[in-house]
């Protein structure tokens, strides 16, 4: 007799089915696994008939053959070790095989009988909830699971004794409850930086609308400093946000505690990351920095440090929101709504354009380094602005009476007035950074003035197509924050206002 137990393999972000099936038949004692498994999989065996014997069962000295169908999907991960360890008790009649029929299974298996911790549990219970199915998952992700839904059944056991005890009914498992991890409170506040009034409103600008920016500045200027409060200003994330990034996470296996959280993602990686860190991908694909920052901010610091061939690798993603990872052996979606933040230095001496500071290089210096990033990258950035140093009487001040705190309520403000206009016209989207080319004229309402000053300025700055789309959902942006229903001639000057210099650049993308 086939025992049959269902479990998942990842494809990207996809739970995609896997029949667990085990045969225990007489000939010579053999333990085999087929179906493509990795090292990881094959090794199951050896925790299997450790954990078994943890408990008081041994394998019976008979062939046990497991298939994991389809054959010809790679199977990769340790999850599988707790599907077979069930199929093989149910081929052998310690626990009923009709039972066990039901449920899709995750978990590795410890030497001492135990179920550890696994990637992935939030898309399998997605899954299992949508077919119709049980789960059974490890305890410690068992408050991951409980998010896909309150009606359908979810075992969380610590290990397997509680497990066999349950199916026995001998025990009796509660239902995990979902998790939401608790907010640290003390964040990065704005009140904290001196000066910068012009970097400040940009960021705020950014935070609204969801929208790219560059900062570009000397050496302790404080751009890293703006950058790392943008995540207090930021909204929580909805449940849906939520669930999206969350599952993303879930993949990666950074869920601490099966815990998810409503704060937006924020990731900052060194520019020495390379095209898969940052993008997604590898011999065994993993989700990248970009996906990991979905539905928040990845910020680049140092940005022309970063090789060139892998910031060039953003401009699709930016545009689409997904990243698609295409390899010989397997090609993966990732989703990839994110705002870039980056922040850069003038010139690779940093000093460049600085009162009393001669370069040795001359020009050079900061037309080679600026030279790193290409034009169709920087038309891609919505705000470019210039973040001057801080002089010692800005740093004397006190501190400023608004922080964030203050300025998250109008960008909170600025997101409803967004969320009711995208229903009104229909439109899936979250931001004004998202409004397509199709639905700009439809969605954005432009006074006559301020529509011939857009048009002057895109021929006197020579504005790619996108460019000019984008400097109007900037002024969308700023007109939001303000509460106007039209965009007027100031919300259009501040707006081309931050396309800075990089326009000579842009105009070739």
């Amino acid at each position: 007799m086939v025992a049959h137990i269902k479990t998942v393999t990842f494809i990207g972000t996809e739970a995609i089915a896997v029949d667990v099936q085990v045969q225990i038949s007489s000939g010579m004692p053999a333990f085999t696994i087929v179906g493509l498994p990795d090292k990881a999989v094959a090794e199951s065996r050896e925790r299997v008939r450790a954990a078994l014997g943890a408990v008081g069962l041994a394998l019976p000295p008979k062939r046990i053959t497991v298939n994991l169908a389809p054959g010809d999907l790679p199977k990769e991960g340790s999850h599988f070790d707790l599907p077979i360890a069930l199929g093989l008790m149910a081929a052998a009649g310690i626990i009923p095989i009709e039972y066990i029929g039901r449920f899709i299974a995750i978990g590795e298996l410890s030497l001492d009988g135990s179920i550890a911790r696994v990637s992935g549990s939030l898309p399998t219970a997605i899954f299992a909830n949508a077919h119709g199915l049980s789960l059974i998952c490890p305890a410690s992700c068992g408050g991951e699971a409980a998010w896909a839904g309150d009606d359908f059944e979810i075992l969380a056991p610590k290990n397997l004794i509680s497990l066999i005890n349950h199916i026995k009914g001998e025990q009796v498992l509660i239902r995990p409850v979902a998790q939401v991890r608790k907010v640290v409170q003390n964040q990065p506040d704005l009140r904290d930086i001196r000066g910068q009034e012009n970097a400040k409103r940009a960021l705020e600008i950014t935070a609204a609308g969801g929208h790219n920016m560059l900062m570009v500045g000397p050496p302790g200027s404080g751009k890293s400093m703006l950058a790392s409060r943008l995540s207090g200003i930021l909204p929580a994330l909805e449940t849906k946000e939520m669930l999206e990034t969350s599952i993303i996470a879930s993949v990666a296996g950074n869920l601490p505690d099966g815990q998810l959280s409503n704060v937006r993602p924020f990731r900052a990686p060194h520019h020495s990351a390379s095209m898969a860190a940052l993008i997604g991908g590898g011999s065994k694909p993993q989700p990248g920095e970009i996906s990991l920052a979905h539905r928040g901010v990845l910020f680049l610091d140092e940005l022309p440090e970063f090789a060139p061939r892998v910031l060039d690798s953003l401009r699709q993603p930016l545009e689409t929101g997904e990243v698609l990872v295409s390899r010989a052996n397997y090609h993966v979606n990732y989703p990839a709504k994110f705002q870039l933040i980056a922040a850069m230095n003038p010139c690779k001496c940093g000093m460049a354009g600085q009162v009393g500071h001669v370069c040795k290089r001359g020009a050079k210096c900061a037309d080679d380094y600026q030279a790193r990033l290409s034009g169709p990258l920087l038309d891609r950035i919505d705000i470019h602005i210039h973040v001057p140093s801080v002089s010692p009487q800005d740093l004397s001040l006190p501190a400023a009476k608004e922080g964030s705190a203050d300025v998250a309520k109008r960008v909170t403000a600025a997101r409803k007035i967004q969320a009711t206009r995208f229903q009104k016209f229909d439109l899936n989207i979250l931001t004004n950074s998202e409004i397509s080319p199709q639905h700009i004229d439809e969605v954005i309402l432009i006074d006559a003035m301020a529509k011939t000053l857009l048009l002057k300025a895109s021929d006197k700055l020579k504005l790619s197509a996108r460019a000019y789309h984008r400097v109007l959902r900037l002024s969308r942006t700023i007109a939001d924050i303000e509460i106007s229903e039209i965009v007027s001639n100031a919300h259009i000057a501040e707006a081309l206002n931050y396309r800075g210099q990089s326009n000579q650049k842009a105009a070739a993308a």
